[in-house]
């Protein structure tokens, strides 16, 4: 198994305004002269940590770490004001324009993997390859799944967790019932919404249980832009027509990628994985047998980092 590459720090950060009243966080590590790669985070509203620069070989790659509206080290803090997905495509462009690339390396996971792919399809010709994990493609039935009905049977312990701040006359839409709880009320409701929310896809994120990954979904500033941004989105269909990304797979028909895809992800299912490869018959699914949904998982670590080296080696 690889292991990720060692700890790096930043060699420059950047505060990128965009509309208001959002202030996008950029960082950038590796070789400023090595291949461009843009890391696309989860949630939406997970945010980024100093592991995700340890994906990619520092003296190969620059290495670009952004964080997504309302989230991470991004301003201000889980606000949902003109934060949509079209915003996201958005504001990559302006970073990709901003740090005088031409074209890049998508790397996105889960939520990183769905903007990944609407960026590339409105901009195929800035991509140099797209390494993508744990596919969501924003449909409906990817939501309930996960939100509804369907990955509480395999955690039914994490999902009483779920359901315990919502009252059962309010269970048969629990998207509309944390939402209402997240966008207003107190902050004490606000807080214990969130962490209800955000520990649910923690719990299911990985196929045994992963402490560092709790850790991480558990900490009160994460819940909150995670557990705010995420059902703002859920309730907006993630701003996405019906089936948006498969409709549109033509216009990345030749854009190189690979899809990397845990088999017993409860996340995000694998058959998005297979619907993606199916329809876009040139890009290259490899499914991870022993993994769940977390990049974090070893199995799944090892299978990016072999993405990322291959793709040295043909860009090199």
């Amino acid at each position: 198994m690889q292991p990720l590459y060692p700890k790096i720090k930043p060699y420059a950060v950047h505060q990128l305004e965009v509309d208001e009243p959002h202030v996008i966080y950029i960082e950038e590590s590796g070789e400023p002269d090595g291949i461009p790669v843009l890391f696309v985070h989860g949630g939406p509203g997970a945010g980024t940590k100093g592991d995700d620069r340890r994906f990619f070989d520092p003296e190969r790659y620059r290495i670009i770490l952004f964080d997504q509206r309302g989230c991470g080290k991004s301003a201000p803090h889980a606000a949902l004001n003109g934060n949509t997905t079209q915003a996201l495509v958005s504001d990559m462009e302006a970073i990709r324009d901003y740090l005088q690339i031409d074209k890049w390396v998508l790397f996105g996971g889960s939520w990183g993997a769905t903007l990944s792919l609407v960026y590339a399809q409105a901009y195929p010709n800035h991509i140099l390859h797209l390494i993508l994990r744990g596919i969501f493609l924003g449909r409906e039935s990817d939501i309930h799944w996960l939100y509804q009905q369907g990955a509480n049977y395999f955690f039914p312990d994490s999902w009483q967790e779920f359901l315990q701040p919502i009252p059962e006359t309010e269970h048969n839409d629990l998207i509309s019932a944390y939402h209402k709880r997240l966008a207003g009320g107190d902050d004490l409701t606000r807080m214990a919404a969130a962490k209800a929310w955000s520990l649910w896809e923690g719990h299911t994120s990985t196929l045994t249980p992963h402490s560092k990954t709790i850790d991480f979904f558990a900490d009160p500033i994460t819940a909150m832009s995670l557990a705010r941004i995420e059902t703002h989105y859920f309730m907006n269909h993630c701003f996405l027509e019906s089936n948006q990304i498969l409709n549109n797979v033509e216009y990345i028909a030749d854009v190189p990628s690979t899809i990397i895809h845990g088999r017993y992800d409860m996340v995000c299912r694998l058959d998005s994985a297979w619907d993606l490869q199916q329809a876009w018959p040139a890009s290259n699914l490899h499914i991870v047998r022993n993994a769940g949904h977390a990049a974090s998982e070893p199995a799944t670590t090892d299978a990016l980092i072999h993405a990322t080296k291959e793709v040295a080696k043909q860009l090199r």
